[in-house]
C-alpha cells in the first residue's frame, strides 16, 4: 500500500507530502500502520531516501482518548479505530486536522476547544437537575472525547472565534440539564455561539466516534429558548 502523509516539521514551516510503502499486516489500524513505519531501524520514503519519524499523538489506542484524530482518505477519523481492511484502494492519504494549528506533522493544537468552554463557563457547578431528567442522553453526551472530529467536518466552524460547534451544543445541554439555576444563562450562550449559526448539516454526527446524537441536544436546547 502506498501511504501519503502530509508533513510539517513545525508551525513555521511549509507542509509537504511524503510517500511511504507499507507492506505490513492487512488487518492493522492506521495507528498501527504509522507505528510500523516509525519503528523500523531505518525510516525511508517510497524512494528509499532516509527520513524522520512521522509525528503523531495518542494515549489509549482504544478509542476513548481522542488523541489520534486525523484525516484519513479525506474523512476525519480516529486512527486507532480505522482499519486498513475497511479502506478502499491501494493508496492511503493521511493529513492533520485542518481546522486547528499544526504543531508537528499530524499533531495539532486543539486547545481552543477547552478555551471556549472555559470562557463561557460551561461547567455544571452545583448538581441541581430538574425533575424527569433525561439521564440516557446525558450519559451519551458526557462521553464526548473533545477530539475535534465534529469541528473538522462542520461547514460552519472556522476557527472557534464565535461559532463553537457541536461540542459546545452538547455541553450546553448537559450543563443546563444538570444545573437548573444556570439554564437561562447557558441557553443564551448556546444561541450566541451555536444555535444562531448552525446550518443543521449534521455531519458532526456522521464522524462522532462516540455516536452522540447532537440533534437531540439541539432540539432540547431550542425548546428552552422561550
Amino acid at each position: 500500500m502506498r501511504v501519503k502523509v502530509l508533513r510539517q516539521l513545525s508551525p513555521f514551516t511549509e507542509p509537504y507530502w511524503e510517500e511511504f510503502l507499507y507492506d505490513g499486516p492487512g488487518d492493522n489500524t492506521v495507528a498501527g500502520l504509522i507505528d510500523y513505519l516509525n519503528y523500523h531501524d531505518d525510516i525511508v520514503d517510497i524512494n528509499g531516501k532516509k527520513t524522520t519519524r512521522i509525528g503523531w499523538e495518542c494515549s489509549c489506542l482504544q478509542g476513548v482518548c481522542g488523541g489520534c484524530a486525523m484525516v484519513v482518505n479525506d474523512m476525519p477519523r480516529l486512527a486507532c479505530e480505522t482499519f486498513l481492511r475497511d479502506l478502499k484502494g491501494e493508496e492511503l492519504t493521511i493529513r492533520p486536522l485542518r481546522k486547528f494549528p499544526v504543531i508537528h506533522d499530524l499533531v495539532v493544537d486543539r486547545s481552543v476547544i477547552h478555551q471556549n468552554l472555559m470562557k463561557s463557563d460551561i461547567f455544571i457547578g452545583a448538581y441541581q437537575p430538574s425533575d424527569g431528567a433525561d439521564h440516557e442522553h446525558q450519559y451519551s453526551v458526557a462521553k464526548c472525547l473533545k477530539c475535534g472530529l465534529c469541528l473538522e467536518v462542520c461547514p460552519n466552524y472556522v476557527n472557534g472565534d464565535s461559532f463553537f460547534g457541536a461540542i459546545f451544543a452538547n455541553d450546553c445541554y448537559l450543563v443546563s440539564a444538570r444545573n437548573s439555576e444556570k439554564r437561562k444563562e447557558i441557553t443564551e450562550l448556546y444561541h450566541s455561539h451555536f444555535g444562531n449559526s448552525c446550518s443543521k448539516s449534521l455531519s458532526c454526527m456522521d464522524v462522532c466516534p462516540m455516536k452522540i446524537e447532537t440533534i437531540a441536544s439541539i432540539a432540547k436546547m431550542n425548546r428552552q429558548r422561550g
